[in-house]
């Protein structure tokens, strides 16, 4: 008994000491005594944030690059660094030569594709057109000779294009220099683009060497969405669109390796850009384009170069099928055509009166109507002879001394004076005479250009404002015009044959 006594005072003994050191641990525990292994459970979310998986949602695009000197291997090699499973594109119009040390079809590199524009036998179809095998939703145009240290900037410019989709986001590719921001103005109907700057970080293009990140559904939207030069292109084609273009703040690349250092590379580089501007704009059916600057520069219609558009039917010229009015150059030359001729007719002496379509273009404007393709001028027959080159050109054609091509027209007995003898911008002189109280025309076919019209018209003459100067004019020139084109012809416009397409 006495040992069973014992015992039971043990147990209890170990027993009361156990509870003591339970409490004594929760107590240390809530004082921060001791830390606790044990953490409770984390909760997964399925949620996934776009910033974080930006390899899966962005494809990597090279296109401004010069193929006989460029960076566009370390360029990429930056990229696959830091994303090292990302999509790349490098599209080029022909073969980079020297070749580019990135082996495109290595099997190391699956992610790293490049894409040929040119015809060749060798290039299938389906790889001259590379936006349609760009299967994520951003792309992000990387200039070359550029480098991306963290994948910071790319999170930051994926989560602002979610804020504002549709638009275009634009990065800086230093942070020692800053981007321009134009506004763009392209009137396809009058073959402008015009360029104003402004001081907002909402742009319709921008300036300077920058990054370029858009969803591939708006590239896909686009014509021609990698022709050079790039990336001006680029936002002529954007700007249309109403795309706003967004230039973020504190973000910013590196830059690369230079290239193009020396004096040939750069006089190399910038004749191929000058031929690849010339080429866009006529892709694009530029004529006129007004820089920032205020300068403005005109592409094709030169004395060299044909006209705009080839044999006018109908009185129609084709560009009007078109939604399209005359080419500012065209119009240009015109002026200055017209300009030569009043001169020439003042210094023979020579009666003259600005006639049909550009007499309406002077009384409601002062200028040629803007779908206009010639100026027309009624003159005396009796003082043809005044003039040595009409008297030349009843003969043969004769270039005067100011490179203006005078002949007689083949349709008809009436006189042009061409801008060149290449570019047949002209102005039509008819040959009027009195005939009973009536100035008529001898010709075989009739129009507004040469009706006849009662000759007090002319008694007295008048004049009137047309392209810069005084011109002369029959006088009551509303009568005139409406005795000719009809009622309300000076409030209504009218394309030359409205049966053909009517006035927009």
């Amino acid at each position: 008994m006495r040992i069973k006594f014992t015992r039971l005072i043990a147990f209890i003994v170990v027993f009361a000491n156990v509870i003591v050191i339970y409490y004594s641990l929760r107590l240390l525990i809530s004082f921060g005594g001791f830390k606790t292994y044990y953490s409770p459970p984390t909760i997964k979310t399925t949620t996934k944030s776009p910033s974080k998986h930006v390899s899966k949602l962005v494809t990597i695009i090279v296109r401004e690059f010069e193929s006989f000197e460029n960076d566009v291997t370390a360029t990429v090699q930056s990229f696959l660094n830091v994303f090292p499973n990302i999509q790349v594109v490098i599209i080029y119009d022909s073969l980079p030569y020297p070749p580019l040390d990135i082996n495109l079809r290595n099997n190391s590199l699956k992610n790293v594709k490049g894409y040929a524009l040119f015809s060749s036998l060798k290039v299938p179809y389906a790889e001259k057109y590379p936006v349609f095998q760009i299967k994520t939703k951003y792309v992000l145009f990387v200039p070359d000779s550029t480098r991306i240290s963290s994948r910071l900037n790319l999170q930051l410019m994926v989560a602002e294009l979610g804020k504002q989709p549709s638009s275009i986001i634009v990065a800086p590719a230093s942070s020692k220099k800053e981007l321009g921001c134009l506004r763009v103005n392209v009137n396809v109907r009058e073959w402008t683009l015009k360029y104003s700057l402004t001081k907002s970080n909402l742009c319709d293009a921008v300036t300077g060497k920058h990054f370029i990140l858009m969803e591939t559904d708006l590239l896909r939207q686009l014509p021609e969405p990698f022709i050079l030069p790039f990336p001006h292109s680029l936002y002529i084609q954007t700007a249309p669109l109403l795309v706003e273009v967004k230039i973020v703040k504190g973000i910013f690349f590196q830059e690369g390796k230079p290239v193009l250092k020396s004096h040939h590379a750069q006089w190399k580089q910038k004749q191929i850009y000058t031929e690849r501007l010339k080429n866009l704009y006529k892709v694009f059916q530029i004529k006129q384009v007004v820089r920032e600057t205020g300068v403005t520069e005109w592409y094709g219609c030169t004395r060299e170069t044909s006209r705009c558009f080839g044999t006018i039917i109908d009185l129609m010229p084709s560009y009007l099928y078109e939604g399209r009015w005359t080419p500012p150059c065209c119009l240009s030359n015109l002026r200055k055509t017209a300009k030569h001729v009043f001169n020439t007719l003042d210094e023979a002496g020579i009666r003259y009166w600005l006639e049909a379509g550009s007499l309406l273009g002077a009384m409601r404007s002062g200028d040629i109507l803007p779908w206009d393709h010639d100026v027309d001028v009624g003159f005396n027959r009796d003082d043809l002879l005044r003039s040595p080159w009409l008297k030349k050109a009843k003969d043969k054609p004769v270039v005067d001394s100011k490179g203006f091509l005078w002949e007689k027209a083949t349709g008809g007995n009436f006189y042009r004076v061409n801008y060149s003898k290449t570019n047949k911008m002209y102005v039509n002189l008819f040959p009027f005479y009195s005939k009973n109280g009536t100035m008529v025309k001898d010709s075989w076919f009739t129009s507004h250009k040469n009706m006849e019209f009662p000759e007090n018209f002319l008694h007295p003459m008048s004049s009137i404002e047309f392209i810069g100067r005084q011109v002369p004019s029959p006088n009551n020139i509303r009568d005139f015009l409406e005795l000719k084109f009809g009622k309300g012809a000076i409030e209504n416009p009218e394309y030359p044959n409205p049966s053909r397409l009517p006035f927009p």
